[in-house]
């Protein structure tokens, strides 16, 4: 859209010249169950260092009515452009300005998003802001280093429920009804909210040593019987007893509530006191714990941005990791540390999820350092990435091992106490840090936070006869940064634990027998401590996983851990073999063969289930797109029979009993697997404890409908069962999945022809589009896809034409071709910064598969 983007001069520039007071906000929600606009009304109070100067205030808008200036109207025809409305003549000192305007509700996922719900046929309303999307529904200056307080006006029907940052008021019993909400302390415009509709809501309160915090849980009333409120309140309450000792400053809003809300488009937002989560997150079938435990973190991660970006915000978006980074380490380190978590090993997880996905991001062209040059919003549009969360948490893990986790803990007390309700730069946490730890901290920060890309440890181990170890050192590589990457590859220092595994014949397990923790700077570090010992059956380099690199092991090692990988008697090991396992993969250093081969030899021994889950995915995407093409198939089968072995072989109603239905369904293929899911879904079938609700049917139906099983009688006939948000979206994946020329250009049409489609349904129809065993059907659409995208980018709001252009490039058809289709087209349409960075990101995943599918045709 025209006129949006703001770049950091010019918000450097504003900064320098305002300083903002307060918004007054009155919005006019009456008409919501109509739709359509709404009017907004906005009073804005701030002062001005000098006489004389201009500035502008954001706004995105269909039509603004009047726009008063210190008492003078100004035509709206001569300052409203490009979502922006200049202010000239601005006074010396305070300044008020006073915009009327008509603000559209969307169906996008942004700004004041309008969803109906199909169960009970009434509107609910949600906003999104982050990162410049407040301007949707009310006038503001949109960077976060603006910050003021806020005071909403909410005009809404009777009988519903108006929830905001502050307190929720008793309503002016009117007709329709006002609320009128106290004004908040200093926040930044991004995490302001509100949340409008006739919501069902649970109440609780956290209280200790006389402190008393109100809590909310909220979500619609046609998903109120899923909504497990006690489980959600009990982590909320482990976050806030572990946050406020570790942080040492109390919860600095006067409630927390957390709206589960419809057709979200992130996991959850941060929103100061009123956090918005997917209502995904509201389980209306069975499971696993691994799905408890991914909620979980979402909600820790979510109540640690009250400190971590609300007390305490970045003062441009190039800081943005101050805010997700420390947000995820917090929240994994109270899943692992504070008493009584249901999920003490919460770092397995992490290593074997979110370290894998900075993994990947890290070897991609887009690669960038933690803390990013954001040139403008454009930029941070398409920044919230592995990097700026997963690497940026791993990085700040391997700080607390260097610093020592009291040392850490003090200097986030000094900045939470120096810093509340105001920016930050990184050097003030990095100050502060420095102050209580006593290390130079300079360093360590331009290495790994002002550099891109990833480093790869090797051990070097030499033995004599005997096995004893002559000497010992850890080799450190720093690859080439991807084509197109900015920056150089650099050494940088890590802090590590090697762990030494033998096997206990008592019990079969691979145990520790010793850990050795050091810093390895440098291309080559010695390690005397291990010479002169009898050698393990493994040496495991980052164990405990306490830095952010690639690791391998010896050849020793790794023959041993290739027979025995499920044998580790604890999961962390176990999971950072598996994720060095499938980085070999991917860099084509494992054929897809021999990944498959060592998942199949070791995952009926492994317990976690979010791994066994992880592994799932993995394998399937590798014998989809880093197989050798003509080995594909029988891979596949191979891969197929072995899940259907492992659903029958599993505990009735286990966790693993469903990870497995859900993986044979993915690639179930020859008439008999068919024929045992037609059979589930009608009855005729049973396996002992297998449930299959709503949303394993719907796993079931998508599948059957990709391979021709299903139609739209059958599909319809299950939307029937399940008349639900949810059930109208796996009907349009199903719908999409069919494999006919016909349901893929109906598919195309109504996402590409059409604007219509809410965020949510648009997704799913792509994600049924897209199946990987229809690559012939869809190779047409390649040209399509290049042809439309540069229209669809310019003309549609930024979550739709993203979903658009990753959901929909051409990443299954895996020639060269396509990646000379994709250059031509970068070449000639000229995207913008943050297009060509998408489509590049997508161009290195077929040019990685590529690879791969050499190196595991060579291997045949």
């Amino acid at each position: 859209m025209p006129g949006t983007n703001l770049t950091r001069e010019e918000a450097q520039q504003r900064a320098t010249l305002l300083t903002v007071d307060s918004y007054e906000i009155d919005l006019d929600l009456s008409g919501a169950q109509e739709g359509g606009t709404y009017r907004s009304v906005t009073t804005v109070r701030f002062d001005v260092a000098g006489s004389g100067a201009a500035s502008f205030i954001d706004l995105v808008a269909p039509a603004v009515h009047e726009v008063t200036l210190n008492g003078d109207a100004l035509d709206p025809a001569e300052v409203f452009a490009d979502s922006r409305i200049a202010l000239p003549g601005l006074l010396e000192g305070r300044n008020v300005l006073r915009v009327v305007a008509d603000c559209a509700y969307t169906n996008t996922g942004e700004g004041l998003h309008r969803f109906v719900d199909p169960v009970d046929e009434q509107a609910y309303l949600y906003t999104q802001f982050e990162v410049p999307d407040a301007r949707r529904v009310f006038a503001s200056f949109e960077q976060p280093d603006l910050k003021a307080t806020f005071q909403f006006t909410v005009k809404a029907p009777t009988g519903w429920t108006v929830i905001s940052n502050s307190p929720t008021p008793e309503p002016k019993d009117s007709l329709p009804n006002v609320w009128t909400f106290e004004p908040t302390p200093r926040i930044s415009s991004y995490i302001t909210a509100l949340i409008v509709g006739p919501y069902h809501s649970v109440h609780s309160v956290y209280e200790k040593d006389g402190q008393s915090v109100p809590l909310g849980i909220y979500c619609r009333p046609s998903l109120a019987e899923f909504l497990d409120s006690d489980a959600i309140f009990e982590v909320t309450r482990q976050g806030f007893e572990w946050f406020q000792e570790k942080f040492d400053y109390a919860y600095p809003f006067k409630k927390y509530d957390q709206l589960f809300v419809p057709e979200f488009n992130a996991g959850a937002m941060e929103n100061a006191g009123a956090v918005t989560i997917r209502d995904q997150y509201v389980f209306r079938s069975k499971v696993t714990d691994a799905a408890y435990e991914t909620r979980a973190e979402t909600i820790l991660h979510e109540l640690a941005h009250m400190w971590f970006g609300d007390l305490v915000t970045m003062e441009w978006w190039n800081d943005l990791w101050l805010n997700e980074s420390f947000a995820t380490y917090t929240s994994i380190a109270c899943q692992a540390y504070a008493p009584g978590s249901r999920w003490p090993h919460s770092w397995t997880t992490f290593a074997n999820s979110m370290k894998t996905w900075a993994y990947r991001q890290d070897q991609l062209p887009s690669t960038h350092p933690i803390m990013a040059e954001i040139r403008d919003l454009d930029d941070v549009l398409v920044n919230f990435d592995g990097i700026t969360y997963a690497k940026g948490a791993s990085v700040l893990k391997q700080l607390v091992a260097y610093v020592g986790m009291d040392e850490f803990f003090k200097g986030v007390q000094a900045y939470f106490k120096r810093h509340a309700f105001g920016n930050t730069r990184l050097s003030d946490l990095l100050g502060a840090l420095e102050e209580t730890s006593g290390r130079d901290l300079s360093t360590w920060s331009q290495k790994w936070l002002q550099t891109a890309g990833i480093n790869i440890l090797r051990p070097e181990v030499e033995t004599d006869a005997d096995g004893v170890v002559t000497s010992f050192a850890i080799r450190q590589e720093a690859p080439a940064l991807p084509a197109g990457a900015k920056g150089e590859p650099t050494l940088r220092p890590h802090r590590i634990a090697i762990g030494l595994y033998d096997l206990d014949e008592a019990s079969g397990k691979l145990v520790r027998t010793e850990r050795i923790e050091l810093d390895v700077d440098g291309e080559l570090t010695a390690v005397p401590q291990l010479t002169g010992r009898a050698r393990p059956a493994v040496f495991l380099l980052n164990d405990d996983d306490l830095s952010y690199a690639k690791v391998r092991l010896d050849e020793e090692s790794l023959r041993f851990v290739t027979e025995h990988l499920g044998d580790f008697e604890s999961s962390l090991p176990r999971a950072l073999c598996w994720a060095s396992a499938w980085d070999m993969t991917r860099d084509a250093e494992l054929p897809t063969r021999e990944y498959l081969s060592l998942v199949l030899s070791g995952i009926g021994k492994e317990s976690d289930i979010g791994v066994v889950q992880s592994l799932h995915r993995q394998v399937k995407l590798a014998v989809e797109l880093y197989a050798d093409p003509s080995a594909r198939e029988a891979l596949l089968t191979r891969w197929t029979d072995a899940t259907l072995a492992h659903l029958r072989a599993a505990a009735p109603a286990s966790d693993h009993q469903l990870a497995w239905a859900r993986a044979f369904a993915a690639t179930a293929r020859t008439p008999e697997q068919l024929d045992l899911l037609d059979g589930l879904l009608d009855g005729t079938h049973t396996i002992e404890g297998l449930a299959v609700d709503t949303e394993l049917r719907w796993a079931f139906v998508e599948r059957l409908a990709a391979v021709g099983r299903f139609d739209e009688t059958e599909i319809a006939g299950e939307y029937e069962r399940d008349r639900t948000a949810a059930g109208e979206r796996h009907a349009a994946t199903a719908r999409a999945a069919r494999p006919t020329e016909e349901a893929k250009a109906e598919a195309w049409a109504s996402v590409i022809d059409s604007d219509k489609l809410p965020n949510a349904v648009q997704e799913a129809v792509i994600g049924g589009f897209v199946q990987t065993d229809q690559r012939e059907l869809l190779a047409p659409y390649t040209d399509k896809y290049f042809e439309i995208l540069k229209s669809v980018w310019d003309s549609r709001s930024h979550e739709i034409a993203q979903q658009i252009a990753i959901g929909l490039y051409p990443a299954l058809q895996v020639s060269q071709e396509t990646l000379t289709k994709t250059d031509t087209w970068l070449a000639s349409a000229q995207p913008n910064a943050a297009l060509a960075r998408l489509v590049s990101e997508s161009r290195a995943g077929v040019e990685r598969a590529l690879r791969a599918q050499a190196a595991d045709a060579a291997a045949q």
